[in-house]
């Protein structure tokens, strides 16, 4: 059993250590090498509280938690600023060690509900083209690329990303 609440500043290093670790599992063979040894839980951390400190910061950051309350999971979603009636997903990541175990699927479910509940209509996330788990996982949840596509560069290799969307009212725009 997971349990899913907002995070705190408290939370910074356990989802820096998350989010290092799913970048280093998830992005092996896409992201180049020398970007992924890079990152350090330290800095990511610091990351992490200064945004969390920000007042004018607009996310919502969600963790995932066993019942011991260690953080398996992060999600952080916000409005998207291409669209005024749709949410955007910023991230996901799962420990490495828990993906397959609904851990993921649990946050993204809570991150539906809070966007609705916040009357946004649709969701819209970004995932590397090349990010073929992921987008199965996203496909899965009723996400399908709308179109749009956009590039990022690291440590000189440029990837793809694809937007996709999904509709908080119940319909599957992937069916």
């Amino acid at each position: 059993m997971v349990g899913i609440r907002e995070m705190t500043q408290g939370d910074a290093e356990a989802v820096a250590g998350v989010r290092v670790e799913g970048w280093r599992h998830a992005y092996t063979g896409i992201v180049p090498r020398s970007w992924l040894d890079g990152m350090t839980v330290a800095e990511d951390a610091a990351r992490q509280r200064a945004r969390l400190a920000d007042p004018g910061r607009t996310a919502t950051d969600l963790v995932a938690t066993d019942p011991d309350g260690t953080v398996v999971g992060w999600a952080c979603f916000g409005p998207d600023t291409a669209a005024p009636d749709a949410a955007e997903l910023y991230a996901l990541y799962v420990r490495p060690d828990r993906i397959g175990a609904g851990i993921g699927r649990a946050l993204l479910d809570e991150v539906h509900a809070r966007a609705a509940a916040a009357r946004f209509t649709y969701m819209t996330l970004w995932v590397l083209a090349d990010n073929h788990r992921a987008r199965r996982f996203y496909d899965r949840a009723g996400y399908a690329p709308d179109g749009a596509a956009q590039s990022d560069t690291y440590d000189g290799v440029v990837l793809d990303e694809l937007r996709c969307r999904r509709d908080l009212g119940g319909r599957d725009l992937a069916r």
